[in-house]
């Protein structure tokens, strides 16, 4: 038979709150037998339990034998204090698993310029998505250089960017998100804008706005043929030159496609000059737990895969 403890009980435990959860199965089941079915163990591992939480509490929270069982005065009051003390587990369990489900702090995401038109609009529908989850949630958005995006992912300023897939390095994670397409376009105020085929020969002719920002070998090589007279660091300020009518240049065919609607752009030979540039969510490893961040990257995967099916 279990002593009244003389000391009071310490910290309950998580060995204690198993032995309390059996307590009040059997103590709402009526019995040892009775609980055997509903807990899923023996009725000797129930006896067992028991005794150990007697022991655990210095009290004899039971009888138990050939006249059946029934609680004892303490057993009783016992039983009311487990019905607390579970509830209030359950209580936080709940309120902690209710933070998660509502999304509090910021996502600070940098981007390259000019994304936005591509017909795949994976950030954008990933945004609404984290926005619908977590009204909360305050969205930054850096339109920033591709380095710069590298760089601050890396020193923790952002939280993730997108960038082309130029170089990999070692600190970061990679999503693939889009392939892009880009041609050479000219305006309608062009002299080559009536020509039918553009050769070497013809491009040689006339000068070209090519891009001051990092490029592949082989998106390099595609340039090789244009006589370089103007630079730009982004695709605006290409845009700007190419429609100035004097300036060939590349442009992501989504980018150009509101002046080639109009008319006032063609792409030129586009089967011959053309190259693709692909672009990919970006996050540092080893970066500390951001369930705001865990969630975009859940809803810009999940759009990935619909759109793949």
């Amino acid at each position: 038979m279990a002593q009244r403890r003389s000391t009071p009980m310490g910290q309950p435990g998580d060995a204690d709150l198993r032995l309390l959860r059996i307590y009040r199965k059997v103590v709402e089941c009526g019995g040892f037998s009775a609980a055997e079915v509903e807990l899923g163990i023996s009725r000797a591992a129930i006896s067992m339990a028991m005794n150990d939480l007697e022991t655990r509490l210095g009290l004899r929270l039971c009888q138990r034998g050939r006249s059946g069982f029934s609680l004892t005065d303490e057993g009783a009051e016992v039983f009311e204090a487990t019905l607390q003390l579970l509830a209030s587990v359950e209580g936080f369990r709940t309120r902690v698993n209710g933070l998660h489900a509502r999304l509090k702090g910021e996502l600070n995401i940098g981007i390259t310029d000019n994304l936005v038109t591509m017909p795949d609009m994976h950030i954008t529908h990933a945004l609404s998505a984290l926005k619908e989850r977590g009204p909360d949630v305050h969205i930054n958005i850096r339109m920033i250089p591709p380095s710069d995006i590298e760089l601050a992912v890396l020193d923790g300023r952002l939280h993730t960017g997108v960038i082309p897939d130029l170089k990999t390095l070692p600190g970061l994670n990679y999503l693939s998100l889009y392939e892009e397409a880009s041609r050479l376009y000219c305006s309608d105020e062009h002299p080559l804008f009536a020509e039918e085929t553009v050769d070497e020969a013809a491009l040689s002719r006339h000068d070209a706005v090519v891009p001051a920002y990092a490029q592949t070998p082989e998106i390099k090589g595609v340039h090789e043929p244009l006589r370089a007279a103007a630079s730009a660091s982004d695709r605006e300020g290409i845009a700007f030159l190419i429609l100035s009518g004097r300036y060939l240049g590349y442009l992501p065919t989504h980018y150009a496609a509101r002046w080639v609607r109009d008319g006032r752009m063609r792409a030129l030979n586009p089967e011959r000059w053309h190259y693709h540039t692909h672009y990919s969510a970006i996050t540092r490893k080893g970066a500390p737990p951001n369930l705001v961040l865990e969630c975009y990257l859940k809803q810009l995967a999940a759009d990935l895969n619909t759109r793949w099916r």
